[in-house]
């Protein structure tokens, strides 16, 4: 079944607003410094000031940490513990946020005080959140004090039965709290309703690192210390998919910045086949899954060895068991495919669907994989000891924690935001879940996110491309969620030498021509293999595209990504 796309386009900013911020911003008037400010409008942004901390995204701009509720209280029980020279547990989740988070608290704890620990629990049989298991580890330690790192926001019983034992929990989180929060010595997140904190989108690693800078202050120590760590920041927070804009898009900036310049030798083993510069996209699809594989393959806690760099030899072992796991999550989205189509749900308002067998470590990854396919909220649930667990995917727009705060008295547990979640159910409640969840996402979405949509920025003729141009689009950079890579339209296009590429020649290599200035442009289109006779027709063409730059034997040209392409209508 495919999918629908739906070319959606940006509201365009009143036009003497463009022409007001092109004219502030340069000196001499071309016809792409309208799509500039276009863009730059498009993003909040309307002054030159606005626009020069834009393009310049500067570490002084960040926030002070102590704006954050009880960020005086963590850092008060952190010294304390120092002082009285009690262990300290570092406690994280085993996605890339969270051991990313472990090595980064970890790295600064150790470099001022010999008593760290880290813990993380495993997958299968702890699961997600604070453990029983783990706070028993501390308590076997004597060890007073646990600090949580993107978990524990709801972790309740938890924190009451850590003090029980005598011992005190820091938690920082950046997951949706509950209208109540835990009773927890501190708890940074925030999103919590009583917390002053002006940027609400950091990921775990993000508040981890404020953290760090909290206590950077507090010992007296040089802002740079905090800085180190930049590269694990950055690492976290694109591969966690949060909004890439006020305090992201600052520390992703430094750290790539940090990673280009000066490369850790775990970060040069977690992208060596990355190209250089290394961007976004290259922590996104190269390293990330390589952290992630340990977590989901075998333990999390290799992972955090290498991050923390105390075993570097587990490059290796993250680079094997990431290999394992592209197999595994192909069979189990093939077969989860099928199933739809022999159970007859292809157009059910949602996916859900379960397999006892299915690796637990990858059904996130199949949940995304199937929406590519059949593009609608999805749950794909495994068995786990002696109960089911589900990782949840949602579409653009559609609210998945609120879709299954409706389905809640079917679940054990569950956690997560709008795009994602996890949860656990009894497997007698598994059918009634499946048909409640269904009733609830055909109640509340809407038929206008039922399809996907390609967000197009702008009209960008062809003929307005300069190298001048794109290396000014380049300063949008770092590109990512609520700061997306600009995808531009073009008419009246036409296609020569068109051919189907790839192993199965799904994608299609062209010559894309501008008849007004009789500009050349190489293009490829990804999955675009099947409109190889749309575009090969001779007809005029509308195409949507992205710019690229690519280096070939010495020379550098600019090229086009053709997202999509259909025929040019008489009225445009």
């Amino acid at each position: 079944m495919a999918n629908k796309l739906v070319w959606e386009y940006r509201p365009e900013p009143p036009k003497e607003a463009v022409k007001g911020l092109a004219h502030t911003l340069f000196k001499e008037e071309l016809p792409w410094h309208d799509t500039i400010a276009r863009l730059l409008l498009q993003r909040g942004i309307s002054s030159f000031d606005q626009a020069k901390a834009f393009f310049n995204p500067s570490l002084a701009d960040l926030h002070n940490p102590y704006q954050m509720k009880d960020m005086d209280l963590a850092v008060e029980r952190i010294l304390s513990a120092i002082d009285q020279e009690q262990p300290i547990l570092i406690y994280g989740d085993y996605d890339v946020d969270g051991t990313c988070s472990v090595a980064v608290l970890y790295l600064f704890l150790s470099a001022i005080y010999p008593h760290v620990f880290t813990y993380v629990p495993d997958r299968y049989r702890e699961g997600y959140g604070v453990s029983t298991q783990g706070i028993d580890f501390a308590d076997d330690n004597e060890i007073p004090l646990i600090i949580t790192l993107d978990c524990g926001i709801k972790s309740h019983e938890r924190v009451v039965y850590a003090r029980e034992r005598g011992i005190d929990m820091i938690i920082t989180d950046h997951h949706t709290p509950s209208d109540t929060l835990p009773e927890a010595v501190a708890v940074l997140n925030p999103k919590r309703a009583d917390c002053p904190y002006p940027y609400k989108e950091l990921c775990g690693c993000g508040i981890g690192f404020k953290l760090v800078q909290a206590l950077c202050t507090a010992l007296n120590l040089p802002s740079e210390t905090a800085y180190r760590y930049l590269d694990l920041v950055a690492l976290a927070t694109c591969a966690d998919i949060v909004p890439l804009t006020g305090e992201n898009r600052i520390l992703v900036h430094a750290g790539l910045q940090l990673i280009n310049q000066q490369p850790s030798e775990v970060m040069q083993l977690l992208l060596a086949s990355a190209k250089h510069p290394v961007e976004v996209r290259d922590l996104v699809f190269v390293a990330a899954p390589r952290v992630n594989a340990a977590g989901r393959m075998q333990h999390a806690e290799k992972a955090v060895r290498l991050l923390t760099g105390q075993d570097l030899d587990e490059a290796d072992t993250l680079e094997y068991l990431n290999t394992q796991r592209k197999t595994t999550d192909e069979q189990i989205t093939d077969e989860a495919l099928r199933m739809i189509v022999l159970d007859r749900e292809e157009t059910a308002p949602a996916t859900v669907v379960f397999s006892p067998h299915w690796h637990k470590g990858v059904i996130g990854i199949v949940a995304s994989r199937l929406i590519e396919t059949y593009y609608r909220p999805t749950i794909v649930f495994t068995q786990s000891g002696e109960v089911l667990a589900a990782s949840a995917r949602s579409v653009k727009g559609f609210n998945l924690y609120e879709a299954l705060c409706e389905c809640q008295d079917e679940l054990i547990q569950f956690g997560g935001h709008t795009a994602a979640a996890g949860m656990t159910l009894h497997p007698d409640n598994y059918e009634r879940f499946k048909q409640k969840f269904q009733e609830v996402v055909e109640r509340t979405l809407p038929p206008a996110l039922r399809a996907p949509k390609l967000l197009l920025s702008g009209e960008l003729p062809l003929s307005d491309i300069t190298y001048t141009f794109y290396r000014c689009l380049q300063r949008f950079a770092p590109f990512g969620p609520k700061n997306m890579t600009p995808i531009f339209y073009a008419h009246n296009v036409l296609a020569k030498e068109v051919r189907r590429v790839g192993k199965d020649f799904s994608h299609l290599r062209m010559i894309l021509n501008d008849p007004k200035s009789n500009h050349d442009f190489v293009a490829v289109g990804f999955g675009l293999g099947y409109q190889e006779s749309l575009v090969e027709s001779g007809e005029p063409l509308t195409v949507a595209y992205q710019l690229t730059e690519n280096s070939w034997q010495g020379r550098t040209s600019l090229e086009l990504i053709v997202k999509a392409v259909k025929i040019m209508t008489s009225d445009q």
